[in-house]
Order: structure tokens, then C-alpha cells, then sequence
């Protein structure tokens, strides 16, 4: 029976995409022992998965290199025969090279792929989703056919949520990590007004994005809307997304809740573009981007602080 481990330590959206790895390697092997490396704060989006044997957990935010030891020792200790590294940062690099598999897969542009038994080419801006790129990782491993990511919200996660189901509603998640990834605030206000009096919105978001959404909601003055900023986990958010009428998101991690959930979204694209590979995969899904022909944009494959030409129009010029 093959033991492997699957490596993604980056941020909450890549490790939603990256389950779609795991639903392949389930359906190609469905005896093989599955397990996956995430950082601290990631974890518990894979609560309740029927497919992982166990969830490793590496803490890089306080004492990142004890830390990266006493993990690579956990790896060790677990004998994966097989391990999948679809991050390209050197941390995952170490993870890999140390874990003891007999077989270490990773992308080309990881610092250490050269002590990789296999490696594959990462390519941006083909056209291709993040998805089907992680699952060219599996060419010799099982077939990569494409395959959507999914997450696994539990009975208590629906407990949580059901009192805010019991009429029509819609989700909103104003925030992203990068400014520019970021609808401006004004333009929510706008999108909240214009929403049907009789359907509830719900502002949703970590802790860090409660001061945001209250000034969203004191500015468009509503009565039917409401903050949920940091009273829901992630799974519970899945929930609530899974069920909604309409999702509305940036291009950040909400957007691949929707994507594991097959909830209906539409999403917002200021900086980036749909191209690199970071679309919904929902069936109902909308992408809502400028009509304006910038030179400008892409600015970059990741968001910014700010926006380098100080006008942000490629936010501002997104007609709601």
C-alpha cells in the first residue's frame, strides 16, 4: 500500500485548490494511505476529510526553524514511500529532501527540485487553472484528468449555519490579504445597495476583517445586512457559501471556498487575471473584471500594497 504525503504550506486558497489532488490520488488509489503537510491556521480546513489519514501541521510564525526540524522529523517518522510537493518555496523543499520517501515529486522553480527523483515544469499565463497544473504533479502516479478541489463541511458546521439559512441570503467577502486583489470599499457599498431589501447579506471574513466590513455596513445603511466577520471558522463559512444565492468574492481564498463547495459566485478581478489560473470552478459561476484596456494590469501574478501607478483603475473602474 503506498504512504504518501502531500505538501502545501502556502496560503488558505492554495491548500482549497490542492485537495483536488488528494480526491485523484483517493480515486486512482484507493487504498494508498494519504496524509498532507499544511502550515498552522490551514488545518482545519481539512477537518472531517474521509481522505487523509492524519494532517501534518508546521508552525512558521513563532520559532520557524525549531519548528522546521521537529516537523521534518514527524515526516520522517510517518516512512512515506511517496511524496508530492506542490509548493515552490525552499521550506517544502527541505520538507521533501529529508522526508526519506523513496520518490520526491515537485515543480521545476522549487529551489531544491534538483534533488528530486521527479520534476515537472510549472508554467503561468498558458491559460491553465492551478489545478490541472498541481495535477500534472501525478502524470506517473495515476492519470490527470482534471478534477475539482473539495472540502468536506460536517454535521456541525451545517448546526452552526442553519439559523442563518432560514430565509434567502447572499454572502460578501470584501477582504484580501493584497490591496490591489481587493475591491474598493465604495464598490461594496454599491453592490450591498443594490441587492433586493427582502434577501439577507451576510458580511463574511476572519477577526482582522471585522473593522472593514463595519465601515462597509455603516456606510450603505442598511437594515438587511449583517457582519459575520470572525464568527465562523473556515468550514462553517463553506457551509454558509455552499447554500447562499450568490457568493460575492475577490480573487482570495473565499473564492476556492466556493470552488470545493460548488457554491454559485461571482468573483471580482482588480490586479490579477483569470489567466494565471486562479478562476471558480463552481457551475455557477460569473467573473466580473474592468472594461477598461489598461497596460498597467497585470501588475503582477500576486496582489500588491498599493497600486504602482497610484490610480488603482483596474479596481475602480469595475462597473457593479
Amino acid at each position: 500500500m503506498k504512504n504518501i504525503l502531500v505538501i502545501q504550506t502556502a496560503f488558505l486558497g492554495d491548500v482549497v485548490l490542492a485537495t483536488a489532488v488528494i480526491e485523484k490520488l483517493h480515486a486512482c488509489l484507493p487504498d494508498a494511505s494519504i496524509s498532507m503537510l499544511v502550515r498552522k491556521g490551514n488545518e482545519s480546513l481539512l477537518k472531517n476529510h474521509p481522505f487523509l489519514k492524519k494532517v501534518i501541521v508546521w508552525d512558521k510564525t513563532k520559532n520557524k526553524i525549531p519548528n522546521l526540524l521537529h516537523t521534518i522529523g514527524e515526516i520522517k517518522k510517518e516512512n512515506f514511500d511517496t511524496v508530492i510537493n506542490l509548493q515552490r518555496f525552499f521550506s517544502s523543499g527541505l520538507f521533501t529532501i529529508f522526508s526519506g520517501a523513496k520518490t520526491k515529486i515537485g515543480f521545476d522553480k522549487n529551489p531544491l527540485s534538483f534533488l528530486f527523483t521527479q520534476k515537472v515544469k510549472h508554467v503561468i499565463g498558458d491559460g491553465r487553472h492551478e489545478v490541472a497544473r498541481n495535477l500534472e504533479l501525478l502524470a506517473s502516479v495515476c492519470d490527470t484528468k482534471f478534477t475539482n478541489p473539495k472540502l468536506y463541511p460536517g454535521q456541525e458546521n451545517d448546526a452552526k449555519t442553519a439559523s442563518y439559512k432560514t430565509e434567502k441570503y447572499v454572502t460578501m467577502a470584501p477582504a484580501s490579504v493584497w490591496f490591489t486583489k481587493q475591491l474598493p470599499e465604495e464598490k461594496w457599498v454599491e453592490l450591498i445597495r443594490k441587492q433586493d431589501k427582502n434577501l439577507k447579506i451576510f458580511l463574511i471574513g476572519g477577526p482582522g476583517d471585522t473593522s472593514l466590513c463595519e465601515r462597509i455596513l455603516q456606510t450603505a445603511s442598511v437594515s438587511n445586512a449583517v457582519n459575520l466577520c470572525g464568527k465562523l471558522n473556515l468550514l462553517d463559512t463553506a457551509s454558509l457559501m455552499r447554500d447562499a444565492s450568490m457568493n460575492y468574492v475577490n480573487d482570495s481564498g473565499p473564492l476556492h471556498l466556493a470552488s470545493a463547495t460548488n457554491a454559485p459566485v461571482t468573483a471580482f478581478f482588480c490586479s490579477t487575471i483569470p489567466a494565471f489560473g486562479f478562476g471558480p470552478l463552481s457551475a455557477n459561476s460569473i467573473i466580473v473584471e474592468t472594461h477598461e484596456k489598461l497596460t498597467c494590469r497585470p501588475c503582477g501574478l500576486h496582489g500588491k500594497t498599493a497600486c504602482p501607478e497610484g490610480h488603482f483603475l483596474c479596481a475602480k473602474s469595475i462597473r457593479i
